[in-house]
């Protein structure tokens, strides 16, 4: 009888435990804040499509509020405040400044909030999801050094300065430097945009009489900078850059001077982030909190084989 018993009460308290558990794993994604550098740009645009569609994947009704901080660091400040008052379940942040960003982060946490980075990292967040940005550079960097023989006048258009845009100047740099090559610039903010690169290269061909080869940041820039050469009638330049967007992708179908572009995958990065976040809700952490996508070097030998940024099938 007593042998009975304390099994029921084993059983009982598996069976409790059990429950417990599962009500503990239950923990529901009602609602995501997302705050990235710039809706102006397909590729945060993709970020915040596959955050909300891994979103209504685990729940339907999940709401997604996304933003623009326009590397704004006091705007974004107030961004998160908002979505703390909002009392969201997850905060994807691609951060203006991935130190700075640190108090807004501590205090989204403190309100029982998962912070995923997302693209860049930033400081005090549970998780970062993004690009292998120094291997990025290199890939981009390392086709100029090829395509011009390991010598000649090269432009680094900077961006602004997140960090996975020091990460890939760090990473061309890195690859430039064992070769003969003359950096004309460097430190120029192509600001990530169109307008941005085009403005940044109008004045690097006004300056300078012989350009062989251009770095972006980003395709944005990378296309923009194309615009500009064709306004000055010159030619002959190497342009390359990170990102593999579609534009990038008609780019090096088409006459421009763009040659390559080291891929990234912002559909995959924000599903990866939306779901690490959710584990991370639940209890489950992954482990190793810094998760790196490979990216690859997309060029006009095989942009036609290159199946572009991730999406739904």
């Amino acid at each position: 009888m007593f042998k009975k018993k304390a099994v029921l009460a084993v059983v009982a308290l598996t069976f409790g435990c059990a429950l417990q558990v599962a009500h503990a794993a239950d923990k529901e994604l009602k609602s995501i804040g997302i705050t990235v550098g710039s809706l102006g740009n397909p590729y945060f645009v993709t970020i915040v499509q596959g955050a909300e569609a891994k979103a209504k994947q685990i729940n339907p009704n999940a709401k997604v509020t996304a933003v623009s901080s326009d590397y704004d660091l006091n705007k974004q400040f107030t961004q998160i405040d908002n979505f703390i008052s909002a009392h969201v379940d997850m905060i994807l942040l691609n951060a203006v400044d991935p130190k700075a960003i640190e108090p807004a982060v501590r205090k989204a946490r403190a309100a029982g909030i998962v912070v995923m980075a997302v693209d860049v990292s930033a400081a005090g967040a549970d998780a970062t999801v993004q690009t292998d940005n120094v291997k990025a550079g290199e890939l981009s960097c390392d086709y100029i050094a090829k395509k011009l023989n390991g010598k000649g006048n090269v432009i680094i258009e900077n961006g602004p300065q997140v960090s996975a845009v020091i990460d890939r100047v760090n990473g061309c740099k890195s690859v430039l430097s064992k070769s003969g090559f003359k950096i004309l610039s460097d430190d120029q903010d192509g600001k990530g945009s169109r307008d941005g690169g085009m403005n940044a290269m109008l004045g690097y061909l006004t300056r300078f009489p012989k350009v062989d080869a251009v770095f972006a940041i980003n395709d944005p820039q990378a296309i923009g900078s194309d615009l500009a050469a064709k306004q000055l009638h010159r030619s002959g330049i190497v342009i390359t850059s990170v990102d593999g967007a579609p534009d990038i992708e008609t780019a090096l179908k088409s006459e421009t001077l763009v040659q390559a572009s080291a891929s990234q995958d912002p559909w995959k990065m924000a599903q990866t982030a939306v779901t690490v976040g959710h584990d991370i809700m639940n209890g489950k952490k992954p482990a190793n909190p810094m998760i790196q996508m490979t990216p690859q070097l997309i060029t006009r030998d095989n942009v036609n084989s290159y199946k572009g940024w991730s999406s739904p099938h």
